[in-house]
Formats: structure tokens, C-alpha cells, sequence
């Protein structure tokens, strides 16, 4: 029996994520494909059946059309789904595509799940499924990302590293385009490396984390909330990571297998999928608390969450914001004079109130001439408060700043040192 999709028009804030009916054989990852429909707080909508794929459906993300794209890495299948509904396949090559990032000038970066010609012996035995080699060659995939103009042409091939996770074989599993579009962050599921990519230069950059081999600690999935921020799955929490590659705090959750991200739209939540169960979490930022959460009814499945934003902003306005924001940190990055100045008139200032920013007395030039009347009519001032009983008021030391330090608990900043 063939199912209904009952798939809705496309609203602001609604929530979309793969999550293929599996059909319990001998392969694991094949089944009916499937792309569930929520609203912004989890309540479920509609359904969207596919007859394109044979195996897990994922990489779920939305292009500047307010298109839908999903993907079939094992069966070579791209896929776009229109606001009302339409299906089309993609033709981008017999490639493992799992997961695309979009450029503002309209062209994509995909990147492709696995690399190598083999898997770990050990990883092998355990494995439910068989992956499929590229037609007319011994390689499961390169793990390469692939830059394409909007109609399909094909611009260069990004020879990005890739990690291999536990079983040697993944590549690029998820990747996060930064909001300047200079850098692609990424990972192999199941690996130990937070990998970046310059996309000016199509060079290789340093990991923005890695943690020592031997530990059992993964990264799965990353996503640039709003506001910039870098939200980085790691399968038991989700870390917020600084640009410099500190960890800033961690949203902890319960149990394994929390495998895929989003951010939401509105800048505040997280959405956080679990493969092993098929739970969705929408949780809060500022409180950690989970106010939302849905279940698929298909563990080992979930591979993929979006949420529709509402109409594009056009893409002559984010070409001119990114262009700006290029530009800013341009002046950024060749300004450190006159930082250095600026900090140096900040003391000035302080000193002109008797006391430096690191909160030691400033020394004060010799009064002369009109400065020494100012003085003695100042120290007469003073002496008639005193005799009279009143007390002159001390001006108020600044409070010192506090940072988050990499577990996210706040320490006392260090007082600037004067150069």
C-alpha cells in the first residue's frame, strides 16, 4: 500500500526532518524514504513520502529560495523540495552527497559522506549495511567538496582532509559555512577533528579543535546560529565554540547518539536530533531547558533537521551585509595601531581621574601658575567641608569584568598592564 503525503505549505518556523521508515532486513540503513513536518514547537504537521531513495534520508537544509534540499548519500540522490510540495532530482554527478552550504552569490559547496576504497575490518563486521562504490571506480567517495553555480556547472573540486571517524571510511559528514563565507567548518562523524577549510585560497587551515586520539570524545554535527555563534554537536552535548576554538559552555543531554543540529531561526533555541532514538529536542539557550520534544516513532533513523525561515532575504542586500561585514574585518586585522592608541587615550582619561585603568594612583605633573590657585582654592574648599563635618565622596573603582573561562564558568578577567 502506497502512503498520502500530507505534506502543508511551508510556514515560518516550521521544523522538517528526515527520518526514513527502515524496513528491518538484512540492510539497516534501507527503507522508505521519509521527511516529517513540525511546527516551531514540535507539534507534528504533515508528511512528505518519497519513491527517489532507497536508504537513509538526511543533510536536511534549506537554500535562499526557500527550496528544501535532502539527500541519499548510498543511492547518489539529491533532492529539492519545492513550497508546495515538488520533488525534483538533482543530476550533480554518481557522487556520496550528504549535506550542502549555500554562498550568497547563489552557488553551493556539497560535500560528499565518505572517502577511501575501504572500511575497518572490525567497523565492517558490524556494520547492517553495504556501501556503494562509485560507478567505474574502486572508491566509496573522495570526501572532497564540490563548489557548483546554481545551475549545476561545476566551479572547482576543494581537496578538503578528511578524519574517517571510527571506521576509517566517513568524510565530509556535516559541514557550516561561517557567516563570512571565507571558511567552511566541518567534520567526519565520529571523529576527534573540527576541521576548516579556507574557501578564498582552497587551503587546508588548522582544526579549530582536535582532541588527542585514544579519548572518547566525537564530533558530529555543527551549525552558525543568527547571531554567529558556532553550535557544535558532540553526541552527548552540544558545546557553543569561540572562533579561536575555545569552548565556551556545553548544553549536556541524556544519553548517546544526539547526532544532529539546528539552529533556530528565532536565535534562541537549539533543535538537536538522537539517531539511536528518533527523539527531537527543542531546547533553550539561555536556561539549557528542553521546551519542546517530539518523537519520530523510527529509532536509527533520524538523519536530518531544517526550519523554514520564511521568505529570503534578496540576495542583492546579503551580498551588500557580507560585503560590509568583509570589510570590517579587513579594518580588523590591519588596525592594531590604532587600537593601541585608543587604549592609550583610555589610561590618558583615567589619569586625568587620578587613577589608572590596573588601579594604581597616576602620578600628576607639578601644578604652576594658574594650576596652583586652582589647588589652594580646591585644598580651601576641602578644609571648610571638613571643619563643618561633611566628607568629600571618593570616585568609584570600576567592577572588574569576568569572562567564561573553557568550562564556561566565569573567572576574574586580568587588569590591562599600562605599555
Amino acid at each position: 500500500m502506497k502512503e498520502r503525503s500530507t505534506l502543508q505549505p511551508f510556514a515560518p518556523g516550521d521544523v522538517f526532518v528526515g527520518s526514513t521508515v527502515l524496513e528491518g532486513g538484512d540492510d539497516d540503513h534501507a527503507g522508505r524514504g521519509r521527511i516529517l513536518q513540525y511546527d516551531a514547537d514540535l507539534r507534528r504537521k504533515g508528511v512528505l513520502w518519497l519513491s527517489q531513495t532507497t536508504h537513509l534520508v538526511g543533510g536536511l537544509r534549506f537554500d535562499r529560495e526557500g527550496r528544501l534540499w535532502a539527500f541519499d548519500s548510498q543511492a547518489f540522490v539529491v533532492l529539492t523540495v519545492e513550497q508546495d510540495g515538488t520533488v525534483r532530482t538533482r543530476d550533480f554527478g554518481a557522487r556520496p552527497f550528504s549535506n550542502v552550504t549555500f554562498a550568497s552569490d547563489g552557488s553551493l559547496y556539497l560535500a560528499e559522506h565518505v572517502a577511501g576504497n575501504g572500511i575497518k575490518m572490525e567497523i565492517q563486521a558490524r556494520m547492517g549495511t553495504r556501501l556503494q562504490k562509485m560507478p567505474g571506480t574502486d572508491r566509496l567517495g573522495d570526501g572532497h567538496v564540490w563548489h557548483f553555480r546554481a545551475d549545476g556547472t561545476l566551479l572547482r573540486e576543494l581537496p578538503t582532509e578528511v578524519h574517517g571517524g571510527i571506521g576509517g571510511f566517513m568524510g565530509v559528514t556535516m559541514s557550516a559555512l561561517s557567516p563570512d563565507e571565507t571558511t567552511l567548518v566541518y567534520c567526519s562523524e565520529t571523529g576527534s577533528r573540527l576541521m576548516r577549510y579556507d574557501l578564498e585560497s582552497a587551503r587546508q587551515l588548522p582544526d579549530l579543535q582536535c582532541i588527542p586520539e585514544g579519548e572518547r570524545e566525537m564530533f558530529f554535527a555543527m551549525d552558525y546560529a543568527p547571531d554567529g555563534r558556532l553550535y557544535v554537536s558532540r553526541g552527548t552535548r552540544v558545546d557553543l565554540v569561540a572562533p579561536d576554538g575555545r569552548t565556551m559552555c556545553c548544553y549536556p543531554l541524556e544519553g548517546h547518539g544526539w547526532a544532529t543540529l539546528k539552529t533556530a531561526a528565532d536565535g534562541r533555541h537549539l533543535y538537536v536530533g538522537n539517531f539511536f532514538t528518533g527523539r527531537i529536542v527543542k531546547l533553550e539557550l539561555g536556561t539549557g531547558e528542553h521546551v519542546a520534544i517530539a518523537d519520530t516513532g523510527m529509532p536509527r533513523s533520524l538523519a536530518g533537521i531544517a526550519q523554514f525561515a520564511g521568505r529570503a532575504r534578496s540576495r542583492t542586500r546579503a551580498a551588500a551585509q557580507l560585503d560590509s561585514a568583509r570589510r570590517s574585518r579587513t579594518r580588523g586585522a590591519t588596525q592594531p595601531e590604532s587600537r593601541r592608541s585608543a587604549r592609550s587615550r583610555s589610561v590618558t582619561q583615567a589619569e586625568s581621574h587620578g587613577r589608572t585603568r590596573s588601579g594604581r594612583t597616576a602620578r600628576r605633573p607639578s601644578p604652576s601658575g594658574s594650576s596652583k590657585r586652582r589647588k589652594a582654592k580646591k585644598h580651601s574648599k576641602s578644609a571648610a567641608a571638613r571643619s563643618s563635618g561633611a566628607r568629600t565622596k571618593k570616585p568609584g573603582r570600576p567592577s572588574t569584568p569576568r569572562k567564561a573561562n573553557s568550562s564556561g564558568k566565569p573567572q576574574r578577567a586580568k587588569s590591562p598592564r599600562r605599555r
